[in-house]
């Protein structure tokens, strides 16, 4: 990957946890790492927990970034999800727990809650 895709997607991954701090949440982590995958943003606000998958593309060429995250990516954000939970039992106990997805094309942020 280049580093100006990189740098792209870190932006996009910027401003999506922004809004997310802006509207209340606490992102508790970004970027988590396990031998099966990534989530990008982890969030909390009261008891919901939410997993954000970021995706950014300069231009809709290849559709919206949305359209990305389909059924297989759903599938492993869930089971990462589980991961996580587990690797932080106790520490974070969520009442319900929510997958979003934030879209940013063209440096324009639109958040999906409850996308899937």
């Amino acid at each position: 990957m280049t580093r100006a895709r990189l740098r792209l997607g870190a932006e996009g991954e910027d401003q999506a946890a922004a809004w997310y701090v802006a509207n209340g949440y606490d992102v508790v982590a970004r970027n988590w790492r396990c031998r099966e995958g990534e989530i990008d943003i982890i969030a909390v606000r009261g008891r919901t927990l939410v997993i954000c998958e970021v995706k950014t593309r300069s231009s809709d060429a290849f559709g919206h970034p949305a359209e990305a995250v389909g059924f297989r990516k759903q599938q492993k954000l869930r089971a990462l999800a589980r991961l996580w939970l587990d690797s932080e039992a106790g520490v974070v106990r969520p009442g319900e727990i929510r997958f979003d997805v934030a879209a940013v094309l063209a440096g324009e942020l639109d958040v999906i809650e409850a996308a899937f």
